[in-house]
C-alpha cells in the first residue's frame, strides 16, 4: 500500500502546530474531566480518546523534528 508523502511547507507546519496546540488543550480538558469523573467505563473511553490524540502529537512532531519542545508548547493554555 502506497503512503502518502506528508507537506512539510511552511504552510503546512503553521496548521500542523496550530492543530496540535489544540489537541494538548482537548487533552488538558480530558484530563480534567477524567479527574471529576466517577464512572470507570467513562474513564476509560476518555483515556483511550488521549491515547489517540498522543499518537497523533507525536507524528506532528514527528514531521517537524527540527523544532524544539518549547516550540510546540508555547501559548497552549
Amino acid at each position: 500500500m502506497d503512503q502518502k508523502k506528508e507537506d512539510k511547507s511552511e504552510e503546512s507546519k503553521k496548521k500542523h502546530i496550530t492543530y496540535y496546540r489544540s489537541l494538548t488543550k482537548i487533552i488538558e480538558d480530558m484530563k480534567n474531566e477524567i479527574n471529576e469523573e466517577g464512572e470507570p467505563a467513562i474513564k476509560e473511553h476518555l483515556n483511550s480518546r488521549i491515547d489517540a490524540m498522543e499518537k497523533d502529537r507525536k507524528r506532528i512532531r514527528d514531521l517537524f523534528p527540527n523544532m524544539k519542545k518549547e516550540e510546540w508548547d508555547v501559548n497552549t493554555n
